[in-house]
């Protein structure tokens, strides 16, 4: 994609109004006000992009239809694929989680993928159909909804849980899967929506409006309608059992902290780490750092401000990750189902804090970072 000479955007997460002089390769322009990223420059960068795309929606085609999991255990083994893993919460009545666990891994990165690649070989041909900014729009809105590299880490949690119990054997499934996330990631990294919106309007750069007071108080409400709504949610996710175990008919239920507890008395100190981060210290974390923002904002706090807007940016960057111990909880309910002998079900805990996290990134959406710098009382 062609380099501007000479360019000003308005940041979006401070209202500042920035000249950018012409980028080099690898260079970046932010915020002098906020450090906010407003665009960068990669020669090449639309090429990349398009072939990584495509081979990352080769890599999730090439994943669905081969073994991706093998369970042996008593004599048994059961064997899935990422469909048949999705059937298996189907037929067993864990509807939710099969919906939530299908968007996140595929559907959605794979949209993602379409739209990227659409948008790339567009931007080559020079073509703008009266469609491409809806997709362009589109894609932007889904990004933070694509998971499918949170899933991969969650079957490897998955994997060394259950390496105690049972012989796992990985298939060709998981390597194509491995695939599709590291070239995802690529993608995604050559993917600048600034650009993207100059070139589809035509070297216009984007222009947000300024706040208002009524959308700086809806924004505010809203918020902390979504966080007291995920402290609600977070309480049963916590005491209620994220999944049951059932060995020979005898049913053992295992809360999240309970999980991070087996883990780390097993020896698997990593993963009991990696468990307790996700799980329990970022949905905390998280609630507790936009409960702050947003109660700095409301009472009109001027100071500290690069240090509130670093905290928001983390909190827009960590919470997807929680769904790691949901993931755990799809992959073990799929893979192990052998009847009374060792089968492992969700419970009540996992849509819980399942909506815990989804309620956290819409509330860190729903915050506008711009009322760290702007008294929205004074705004028009």
């Amino acid at each position: 994609m062609e380099n501007p000479e000479q360019l000003t955007i308005v940041c979006d997460q401070c209202h500042t109004s920035v000249s950018i002089p012409t980028l080099a390769h690898r260079q970046r322009a932010t915020c002098p006000r906020c450090a906010h990223t407003l665009i960068f420059f990669k020669n090449n960068a639309t090429e990349k992009l398009h072939a990584y795309a495509l081979s990352a929606l080769l890599f999730l085609l090439l994943s669905l239809p081969f073994n991706f999991l093998t369970f042996k255990a008593s004599g048994q083994k059961h064997s899935i694929d990422l469909p048949s893993g999705i059937t298996v919460l189907i037929e067993n009545d864990y509807l939710s989680l099969a919906i939530i666990t299908g968007l996140a891994t595929v559907l959605l990165p794979g949209l993602v993928l379409i739209g990227l690649a659409w948008l790339s070989f567009a931007q080559l041909k020079q073509q703008r159909p009266f469609y491409l900014y809806r997709l362009f729009s589109l894609v932007k809105a889904l990004l933070p909804w694509s998971m499918a590299e949170i899933f991969l880490i969650g079957t490897l949690v998955s994997l060394i849980k259950i390496n105690e119990l049972a012989d796992v054997t990985i298939g060709l499934s998981f390597f194509a899967f491995v695939g599709f996330s590291a070239f995802t990631t690529l993608a995604i990294m050559q993917f600048d929506p600034t650009r993207y919106e100059m070139w589809l309007k035509q070297g216009k750069p984007p222009t947000p409006k300024p706040l208002t007071v009524a959308q700086a108080d809806a924004s505010i409400q809203r918020t902390w309608a979504l966080l007291i709504t995920s402290c609600i949610l977070y309480i049963p996710a916590n005491l209620l059992p994220i999944m049951y175990t059932e060995i020979f008919g005898q049913e053992t239920p295992n809360t999240i902290i309970g999980g991070v507890i087996s883990l780390w008395e097993s020896g698997s100190y990593p993963v009991a780490i990696i468990i307790l981060i996700a799980s329990v210290v970022v949905p905390v974390a998280k609630i507790l750092i936009l409960a702050w923002l947003n109660y700095s904002v409301q009472r009109q706090r001027t100071n500290s401000q690069q240090l509130r807007t670093r905290y928001y940016r983390l909190t827009e960057g960590i919470g997807r990750w929680s769904m790691i111990d949901v993931f755990v909880v799809a992959v073990l309910v799929s893979l192990i189902q052998m009847g009374n002998t060792l089968s492992i079900y969700p419970g009540q805990a996992a849509l819980a804090f399942c909506a815990v996290v989804f309620i956290t990134m819409i509330a860190a959406m729903t915050f506008d970072s711009r009322l760290i710098w702007q008294q929205w009382k004074q705004l028009p």
